[in-house]
This record gives structure tokens, sequence and C-alpha cells, in this order.
């Protein structure tokens, strides 16, 4: 059998061609996990402007001040508040997964799990007025419902047209149907 013998200049251009492969390796697994920069911009919709993100922070200070007043109790607590109000919004997505997580700090935290229950059940009730093109449709009706889990809503027919968001046109009033007509008096002769 013969031997090959390799040469320094073959052994070093092995030497060099293999960690020349390992840094393309290394290389496509970081910009396989970082993705595209742009890709990951578009998912979050930053404030226009400071003003925006200022109204958008009193806003949610004035909510967890409102939920601590109206309830009584550790459902009112500004981190019940926030995790249980989460974990209602994303089962109404469908994502029971990350749900279930948000639900195992929720009850870390001491809070009751019968108030998200009772949220939920709320918060199907008005599913006909949740429109995902609305935005906050559904956190505000998820903020309702946690303030208030008995809430019910407002038919046509038994209130006042509820508020419209945005540049949306109100439906129109049912119009009430016409009474039965009496029979006829039979004539008299």
């Amino acid at each position: 059998m013969r031997r090959r013998v390799s040469s320094p200049r073959v052994a070093f251009s092995r030497h060099f061609a293999v960690a020349g492969l390992a840094l393309l390796i290394g290389i496509g697994g970081a910009f396989a996990q970082s993705g595209n920069q742009a890709a990951q911009d578009q998912g979050k919709a930053p404030a226009a402007n400071p003003a925006d993100a200022t109204k958008d922070n009193q806003r949610k200070t004035d909510e967890f001040v409102e939920a601590q007043q109206a309830i009584s109790g550790p459902a009112g607590n500004p981190e019940c508040v926030w995790l249980g109000r989460r974990v209602v919004s994303l089962m109404w997505r469908d994502d029971l997964d990350t749900a279930f997580r948000h639900l195992d700090l929720y009850d870390r935290f001491g809070c009751p799990g019968g108030h998200v229950q009772a949220t939920f059940r709320c918060l199907t009730r008005f599913g006909g007025q949740i429109d995902d093109k609305v935005p906050r449709s559904l956190d505000d009706k998820v903020h309702a419902c946690w303030i208030n889990p008995g809430a019910q809503p407002q038919t046509a027919a038994a209130g006042p047209a509820p508020a419209t968001a945005g540049n949306a046109t109100p439906a129109p009033a049912a119009s009430p149907s016409p009474a039965p007509s009496a029979p006829p008096a039979p004539q008299a002769k």
C-alpha cells in the first residue's frame, strides 16, 4: 500500500478551508436567527410623537386607577389587572399557550382566578361588538368586562345606540314591526 504524503501547503489549505467553512456556518446561523430587521419593526407600531406616547401612558395609568377604585380585593391590584386582562385577550385570540403562561404568573401573584373566568364570560357576550378593524375594540371591551364582569351589551331596542369609533357610520335603528290589524267587524243589518 502506498501512503500519501501531504505537503505543508495542502495541510495549510485544509485547515484554512475548515476554518472558513465553520465561519460561514456560524454567520449563516446568526443571520437566520436575527431575520430581517425591517420585518421585525413592522410588527411594532411606535407612537407618532412623544405626545401620543404620553397620552397612551396616561390612559393606561387611569385604567389601573379606575380598576383599583372599582374592584375591591386583589383583582383590583395593578399586577392582577394587567396580567388578567392580558390573559383574557390572549384567550379571545386563541393564543392559549401564551394565555396559560400568563395565567401561571397571575396565580403566582395571588390574583383570583374566578375574576378571569367571569371577565371572559362577559367578553363572550360582547363578541358581536368586537371589530378587529377598529383599534382598541378588544382592549376596551376587556377593560369594561374586567371592571364589571356582569356587564351586558346594549341592544338597539333596549337603550341608546352604542357610540361608534372613528368615522364608522352607526347602524340604523330597528324599525318597529307593524301591529297586527284587528279582524273586520261584522256588518250590521
